[in-house]
């Protein structure tokens, strides 16, 4: 972290808050350039380092993964506020939301025949990259959010990416890197890559297609995992936000393999996946919409 100087000569250690609001602005900085710490909510962690440590090879700074003096000069230079307001709407309360369903219950998933958002607050969080804990703690005792009730949340905004030439998935960081046509790292996310029981195999393989809003089938005879109740019939998964495979799918060449988003944005990077590259909704999103088939992918 930066500490300050105080006038007497010394170096004055900031307090917790005043940490955590560093954090919280160095995320959301990170997060308009692209290079994503994942769910932004105030706190240091792995993905955090990851996206610092990206952002300091693209612009030529030492890899630290800390918010140095040198970093922070750097992500400074965006001098646009990091917080904005926003006026819940009746379209944010329309819904329509539905229960969540425990995570690898496909069964109910099926049947739901949903899988939007399951709350206001849910809706709200993730359209501003942040989490619902974020939220609440920015907008103290506001316990509904109604339409017409003013709120403060992240300024996530960003840049449109470029075309993306390449894309590797770095195992070991939990990180995919999208790389442009002279192979400049663009975009860093945060990526939950296979699991050690069914492992993201290595290889380098190439976008097949894309498909914004997928559904998901689960087919017991061409994947190696159960559902949570062990069936073995083919379930259809309709499109929405917490689908299986979120609101994205990258197809790649190696058959059941994709780039997708994830109903549990704050567990990306720190849990495993069956087998597949799982990022955030909103990187999914923006990485599918610079990709085209013949993009390569590396993992390893």
């Amino acid at each position: 972290m930066v500490a300050a100087v105080n006038g007497q000569g010394f170096v004055a250690r900031p307090n917790a808050a005043a940490v955590r609001r560093m954090v919280l602005k160095a995320q959301v900085l990170l997060d308009r350039r692209n290079f994503s710490p994942g769910v932004i909510d105030g706190r240091a962690g792995g993905n955090l380092r990851a996206a610092l440590m990206a952002f300091q090879a693209a612009s030529d700074l030492p890899e630290t993964g800390r918010i140095d003096a040198a970093t922070w000069a750097a992500l400074a230079a965006d001098t646009a506020p990091v917080l904005r307001s926003h006026v819940v709407s009746d379209t944010d309360v329309a819904g329509p939301f539905v229960a969540r369903a425990a995570p690898g219950d496909f069964a109910a998933l099926a049947a739901e025949g949903a899988t939007g958002w399951t709350s206001v607050a849910e809706s709200l969080a993730e359209r501003a990259h942040m989490a619902e804990a974020l939220l609440a703690g920015l907008n103290p005792g506001i316990a509904r959010y109604d339409a017409g009730t003013r709120l403060v949340v992240t300024d996530t905004a960003r840049a449109e990416l470029p075309a993306i030439a390449s894309i590797r998935v770095d195992k070991s960081r939990r990180q995919l890197l999208a790389l442009d046509g002279s192979g400049k790292v663009v975009a860093a996310f945060p990526a939950t890559v296979g699991s050690s029981e069914r492992p993201a195999p290595n290889g380098e393989w190439t976008v097949r297609a894309v498909a914004p809003a997928p559904n998901y089938t689960y087919d017991p005879s061409r994947v190696s995992f159960k559902t949570k109740d062990g069936g073995t019939e083919k379930l259809v998964i309709p499109p929405g936000p917490n689908n299986p495979v979120g609101a994205t799918w990258i197809d790649l060449s190696l058959d059941t393999y994709g780039i997708h988003g994830t109903p549990e944005p704050s567990a990306i990077g720190k849990t495993a996946s069956n087998g597949c590259v799982r990022l955030t909704n909103w990187d999914a999103s923006d990485l599918g919409a610079a990709v085209k088939p013949g993009t390569r992918v590396t993992i390893g």
